[in-house]
C-alpha cells in the first residue's frame, strides 16, 4: 500500500480546517480508474470549499479540486488502460468525491475524457472547468442558431477564468467581443485574448430599465444579478444570453419584457453533471479552436506547496485567469 500527499478539508467543532496531509491509497473513494494526478487547477469553488465561505463540501473529510489531469495507473473501465492521459472536471469532484488536490485519484471511468492529442495535461488544466464551461456556453449559443454575423457578443466577468476563455473562444469563432470588467488595467490582457471592446462593470452594476438600447446579439454571463439583468435589457431581438455564474448574486432583478417583447432567450449552463458526450464534444472543439499561445497567456503554473494559499486568495477576487497546480 502506497501513500500520497493531499490537501484535505476536515470539519472540527463545526469549523473548516484545511491542510496538507499524508494519505494511503485505501483511503481513496470508490471508482474503477486509478490515476497519478499530474496537474490540477484552482477554481472559485475550490476557494469556497477550503475557506468554508459557502457550503460547497457535502461531507467530510474532503479533498478539494474540481479539476484534474492524470495518467492512468490501473483501470477496470473499458476504454482506459495504464499509461493513458485523462481529464476529469466537475462531476462532484471536491464536493462529494475526492478531487484533484492530491497526488492520487480514484474515479468512475464515466467521468473521464481522454486527453486530446493536441493538449498537454498542463494546458488541459489551464482550460479546466472554467474553459469547459465557457465552451458549453458557446455551444449553447450555437445550438440556439446564433452566429458572428448576427452582431456583437458580450462577456461579463471577462478577466476571470470562465470569462477569459469565453472571450478567447468567441473571438476564435469569429465573433466581435465586448468584454465587461471592473479592472480597467486588464484591458491589454483582454485585448490579447481577442476582445474588440472593453466595457466598464460600473455601467452594468446599477438597476435600470428592463428594456434598454439594443447592443448585443449574444452574451455569456458569469456574474448574474444586476449585471445579467442589464445585459438582457441590452440584448437585441431574438438574441440569447448563456448564464453560468452568480458571483454578483442569485437574484435577477428584471421583468419578462426582454423575453416577450424582444424574443430574448436566457440559456442556463451548468458544468457539473458528467454528460460525457457533451464533454467530449467540448474538449474536441477546445483542442481545435484555442491557440496554445492563448491558453498559455491565461495560465500561471504553481507548485503544490502554494496551492492552499492561492485557493484562499481566489475567494477575494485576487487571481486573474487560471492558476494551474503542478503535482510533485
Amino acid at each position: 500500500m502506497s501513500s500520497f500527499r493531499a490537501i484535505r478539508v476536515d470539519e472540527l467543532s463545526g469549523a473548516h480546517c484545511a491542510g496538507y496531509v499524508e494519505m494511503a491509497d485505501d483511503e481513496l473513494m470508490p471508482g474503477d480508474v486509478d490515476l497519478a494526478v499530474l496537474y490540477s487547477a484552482i477554481n472559485y469553488k475550490d476557494g469556497l470549499a477550503i475557506t468554508g465561505k459557502a457550503p460547497v463540501i457535502r461531507h467530510f473529510p474532503m479533498i478539494p479540486g474540481v479539476d484534474l489531469a492524470g495518467r492512468v495507473i490501473s483501470s477496470s473501465q473499458e476504454g482506459f488502460a495504464p499509461g493513458d492521459l485523462a481529464i476529469a472536471t466537475g462531476c462532484g469532484l471536491g464536493e462529494a468525491h475526492f478531487g484533484g488536490f492530491a497526488q492520487r485519484a480514484r474515479l468512475p471511468g464515466g467521468w473521464l475524457v481522454k486527453l486530446p492529442q493536441s493538449l498537454t495535461p498542463a494546458r488541459a488544466m489551464t482550460v479546466g472547468t472554467a474553459g469547459l464551461t465557457a465552451m458549453f456556453c458557446v455551444l449553447a449559443l450555437e445550438r440556439h442558431g446564433l452566429a458572428p454575423a448576427d452582431g456583437l457578443a458580450v462577456v461579463s466577468g471577462a478577466a476571470g477564468g470562465v470569462g477569459s476563455f469565453a472571450v478567447a473562444l468567441l473571438a476564435s469563432a469569429g465573433w466581435r467581443v465586448a468584454a465587461i470588467t471592473g479592472r480597467p488595467d486588464e484591458a491589454p490582457y483582454l485585448e490579447s485574448l481577442g476582445a474588440a471592446e472593453i466595457l466598464s462593470r460600473d455601467d452594468f452594476a446599477a438597476p435600470s430599465k428592463a428594456l434598454q438600447q439594443q447592443r448585443f446579439a449574444a452574451g455569456i454571463d458569469t456574474v448574474g444579478g444586476t449585471t445579467l439583468a442589464n445585459i438582457l435589457a441590452q440584448t437585441q431581438f431574438d438574441g440569447a444570453v448563456a448564464a453560468c455564474g452568480n458571483v454578483g448574486g442569485m437574484d435577477l432583478p428584471t421583468s419578462v419584457a426582454p423575453f416577450i417583447l424582444r424574443g430574448v432567450s436566457l440559456i442556463g449552463v451548468e458544468s457539473v453533471r458528467p454528460r460525457i458526450d457533451l464533454r467530449r464534444e467540448a474538449w474536441t472543439r477546445i483542442a481545435a479552436d484555442l491557440d496554445s499561445g492563448i491558453i498559455d497567456a491565461i495560465c500561471e503554473i504553481i507548485p503544490f506547496d502554494q496551492a492552499l494559499e492561492r485557493a484562499r486568495r481566489i475567494v477575494g477576487g485576487k487571481i486573474r485567469g487560471r492558476v494551474v497546480v503542478e503535482m510533485p
